[in-house]
């Protein structure tokens, strides 16, 4: 493949199914990508549509053998992408996608190498002692689709792209937080739980969550707090990226970590939420994020000093 600004049928038909995916899969991300233009959205919908597999392999009812062997199997796809060895009409749509996107955009493919060790550590079962250890996590499985999607993105104005990458990092840090908070029920009805082990002991829920009651004798709601002031200071410093990017692009990034910061501020207003059910923006109020982030306003605000509101 090459970097032609046209696309042929059939690496047109591949990318429409990366979209159809994200698309059906992934909500909040499309909210944020339909204000890109068509060669970008095309890109974030190919790493989504690729990250969306790795993912389903992970959270899927196989046995550990046979995950371990479908990732492995995604590994090899990205060997073929990274050697060119991808034609348009190979039977897998998304490394078409993939392969087209990498020809156009500075994508760190590597980044979705590490996609791949964090979902490996789901499926070993990894627990984490400490914030630096859940970090190693949530920079595998979302700081690197951070940096991933600034290598589409690109900077401007003769801002430096490895400074950029480091916000875009955080910010995936942030994100990844804020989700573990939502499904902080979901994640122990499935035998995991993610927060380290040192905040949850500090605020007695060494035991874990069951059902919808926090654990007798804990502080749950100074445990919520306690991690919704670490994801607001990595909020802070990821929203030191949107200066950096195009128009576009920018409303692209606000909106997208816009809706995830106001999850985590309605978490934030009832911490006891989250053990009742699953968090989450209506529509309209998805809408209003993205019309925020196209107006530039998180941008404006960013380049200006510190941020004080949602």
């Amino acid at each position: 493949m090459n970097g032609s600004a046209h696309t042929s049928g059939l690496v047109h038909a591949a990318y429409r199914y990366c979209e159809v995916v994200t698309g059906h899969e992934a909500r909040n991300f499309a909210y944020g990508i339909r204000l890109l233009p068509t060669a970008k959205r095309q890109a974030m919908s190919a790493l989504y549509a690729f990250s969306r597999r790795v993912d389903d392999i992970g959270d899927g009812e196989l046995d550990t053998a046979e995950k371990v062997r479908r990732l492995e199997a995604t590994r090899e796809v990205l060997v073929r992408v990274r050697e060119g060895d991808v034609a348009e009409d190979d039977v897998d749509p998304v490394a078409v996608a993939l392969a087209d996107a990498g020809a156009r955009f500075r994508l760190p493919l590597d980044g979705l190498d590490e996609l791949i060790d964090g979902v490996q550590m789901d499926v070993r079962g990894e627990t984490y002692e400490t914030w630096d250890e859940l970090a190693v996590y949530c920079r595998c499985v979302a700081g690197a689709i951070g940096r991933l999607s600034l290598g589409v993105f690109g900077t401007v104005n003769g801002h430096d792209h490895e400074r950029a990458a480091e916000y875009a990092d955080t910010l995936g840090l942030a994100l990844q937080l804020t989700n573990i908070l939502r499904d902080v029920r979901e994640d122990a009805g499935n035998g995991r739980t993610y927060l380290p082990a040192e905040d949850l002991a500090k605020f007695g829920c060494a035991d874990g969550f069951h059902g919808d009651t926090p654990p007798p004798g804990s502080d749950f709601t100074g445990l919520v707090e306690y991690e919704v002031r670490r994801a607001r200071q990595l909020f802070a410093t990821g929203y030191r990226l949107l200066p950096m990017l195009d128009r576009r692009s920018g409303a692209c990034v606000a909106a997208m970590a816009g809706i995830y910061r106001r999850l985590l501020e309605r978490i934030a207003a009832d911490p006891l939420a989250i053990l009742r059910g699953r968090v989450s923006l209506p529509g309209r109020e998805k809408a209003y994020v993205a019309v925020r982030g196209l107006a530039g306003v998180d941008a404006r605000r960013t380049a200006h000093g510190p941020r004080s509101d949602v």
